[in-house]
């Protein structure tokens, strides 16, 4: 089906169930299930980003989040 026919809560479902099947497709899966997968995969997330482009970002999600946990991660570690 479609992403665009998709309703929001199972576009969401279908990506939540994507996404949990990710590891297990790659390591085990054919190489054709694994290009099934990451073109699916793709389409469901372009249509979710395209209805929510506003969407909450959690600050510890972006790079500069990542260089503040990494710069406490390296004060928490020098000697008292």
């Amino acid at each position: 089906m479609s992403p665009h026919a998709l309703g929001n809560d199972t576009l969401l479902h279908e990506l939540e169930q994507l996404h949990r099947t990710r590891h297990e497709t790659f390591l085990y899966g054919s190489e054709e299930a694994l290009k099934r997968h990451t073109l699916r995969t793709g389409q469901l997330e372009a249509e979710y980003l395209h209805r929510f482009p506003g969407r909450q970002v959690t600050a510890a999600r972006t790079r500069a989040g990542a260089r503040a946990r990494e710069a406490a991660a390296r004060v928490e570690s020098l000697p008292e």
